[in-house]
């Protein structure tokens, strides 16, 4: 059951079970992403995927939570993608969480009572990459999903049960589009409400549309001190009703965690605390993605 790399999956299933459903991203347009360029996209055959489950089953029968790869594997059809996850709970008694990275097309491809049916057989957390609010600027990196499809997404996910767990790209508008990235990502927020939120700062990937963009003078990227400001900005404008949020990724110059709207006045603090130089940031050479 050897692991195709790269693998990718977010900090908070590092002790997760990592079944590898899908190669690749099924998108794999954004002109920031470099994660699965040797990756050409494809789907796992079903018998396979069994045998992973079931050698990870022998020797961890206690697992609880398991993630699936890679970029996204919601794209597949409720037909292929349930009797996976109906062998994941048979193969491990003890399971408690399905999670899996998802586009937004991917879910408003679904119908509620997929989504419902996805639920019930206990994927119960999406991770979603909103990057920014702002369509103008999600059109300039070529995300294939739209900002109101992703926002339905999140609210329909929400209603079937499923938890959300959106990230936001922090510098994405670059120095010109900064404003347009805060005023967007705010809007975008409020309307989703999600369950978990997280900031990642944008780090640029050697080969990649957008890092060959910045080499021609026509990318500005943000100074930690902007990156900084983008981040109080956007928290000073949301109001969100139960969210926990996290900005201890390694990309971020500032790790940073609450639980909204109880924490936010604290969040702003730091922030204050750190553009004023009163906080030490992560220096740049222990920054990473």
């Amino acid at each position: 059951m050897a692991i195709i790399e790269p693998a990718i999956r977010p900090p908070a299933e590092a002790d997760s079970f990592l079944l590898q459903v899908t190669l690749g991203c099924s998108a794999d347009s954004c002109t920031f992403c470099g994660a699965y360029k040797n990756k050409p996209f494809s789907v796992k055959d079903l018998s396979e995927i069994k045998s992973d489950i079931n050698s990870y089953a022998r020797r961890y029968p206690d697992t609880r939570r398991a993630f699936l790869m890679d970029g996204d594997a919601l794209v597949l059809a409720n037909s292929k993608l349930v009797p996976i996850l109906e062998q994941l709970s048979k193969a491990f008694p003890l399971l408690r969480r399905v999670s899996s990275y998802a586009n937004g097309c991917n879910l408003t491809n679904k119908d509620n009572f997929e989504l419902e049916e996805l639920y019930r057989n206990k994927l119960n957390l999406i991770y979603l990459g909103l990057e920014s609010g702002s369509q103008n600027i999600l059109d300039r990196c070529q995300k294939s999903s739209k900002v109101e499809e992703m926002v339905e997404a999140v609210g329909r996910a929400a209603k079937a049960g499923i938890k959300s767990s959106v990230i936001v790209l922090l510098g994405l508008g670059g120095r010109k589009y900064s404003k347009e990235h805060v005023r967007g990502t705010i809007k975008a927020l409020n309307k989703m409400q999600p369950r978990y939120l997280s900031f990642l700062s944008l780090m640029l990937i050697e080969g990649t549309p957008l890092a060959k963009e910045v080499e021609r003078g026509e990318f500005e990227q943000l100074s930690s001190e902007e990156l900084l400001k983008e981040s109080h900005q956007i928290i000073s404008g949301l109001k969100l009703e139960k969210t926990v949020f996290h900005s201890n990724h390694a990309s971020n110059y500032l790790a940073l965690k609450g639980v909204f709207p109880k924490d936010k006045d604290k969040l702003l603090s730091s922030l204050k605390l750190a553009l004023r130089g009163q906080t030490p940031l992560r220096p740049d050479f222990l920054r990473g993605l």
